[in-house]
């Protein structure tokens, strides 16, 4: 005989009620971690520097939002972004502002990049970053690593862009890709300069002073370079784009906590 629907729901709330009595309250999520004092967002040192963060979106060699940027925002130690502010007075008389694609990076966002990269079956974006390198050779090629100098809160990936900028359109997931080493006017329309490849090809090309890189890509490489070098910073000889300020306030120090305000918030 059926059981009365009272009695079924009586049934459930004592059943409930035995479950919360011996199934322990999850503990409180752990706080996000703070930034430390010496970090700023870098429109607060100067606004006149433009961003395209690149990992806030799916557009970038993964195919998807990196973890832990939680706002297209730079975050740069103090001293760094002072000196792209000395770097970008140089570039704006001349008709240029400098674009930062990324700044500071979060361990987990570097975790991100390896697990992706331990999954040699996801090569959606092989066609537009990576064309010629075998995924199964980015940690030996030394295109991902399991540390990254950007969560050190120096380094910064930028270019430059002619002004008055005509803003990047958006990336459309899906999209047709084509090579970062295409002649400009067919790969992704970056409103940057012609530096030869688009921002992190994974590519020979993508060395600063590659030998094939001529004519005006490799003048604009240089003007990048010689503003940023007279700043204070150091290239990386095998990404035109990767810059380092020196010395690094925190040389030894790999940061975790996320691209966000809140996380510049509330320091003391």
């Amino acid at each position: 005989m059926p059981r009365p629907a009272a009695a079924v729901r009586a049934l459930i709330v004592s059943l409930a009620a035995v479950a919360a009595l011996v199934t322990p309250t999850p503990a409180h999520a752990e706080p996000e971690p703070k930034a430390p004092k010496e970090f700023v967002a870098l429109s607060e040192v100067d606004p006149t520097i433009l961003q395209e963060i690149r990992y806030v979106t799916p557009h970038n060699f993964t195919g998807h939002r990196i973890d832990g940027y939680r706002r297209p925002m730079c975050i740069l130690t103090r001293p760094a972004a002072e000196a792209l502010r000395t770097a970008q007075r140089e570039l704006l008389p001349l008709g240029y502002s400098l674009k930062a694609y990324d700044c500071y990076r979060p361990q987990r966002a570097v975790d991100d990049f390896v697990a992706w990269a331990e999954d040699l079956d996801d090569q959606a974006m092989k066609e537009e970053f990576y064309p010629h390198v075998d995924k199964s050779r980015l940690f030996l090629d030394g295109y991902i690593a399991e540390k990254s100098g950007h969560s050190r809160g120096s380094t910064a990936d930028l270019t430059i862009v002619r002004l008055p900028a005509v803003p990047t359109r958006p990336y459309v997931p899906g999209e047709p890709l084509v090579p970062c080493y295409a002649p400009q006017a067919e790969r992704f329309p970056d409103n940057s300069v012609d530096m030869g490849t688009g921002f992190d090809c994974f590519d020979t090309l993508s060395h600063t002073l590659d030998p094939r890189i001529q004519g005006a890509q490799r003048a604009n490489r240089l003007l990048l370079k010689g503003a940023l070098e007279r700043a204070g910073f150091v290239n990386l000889a095998e990404e035109w784009w990767h810059y380092t300020y020196k010395p690094e306030p925190f040389p030894d120090t790999y940061f975790d906590f996320p691209v966000s305000r809140r996380a510049l918030s509330g320091r003391r």
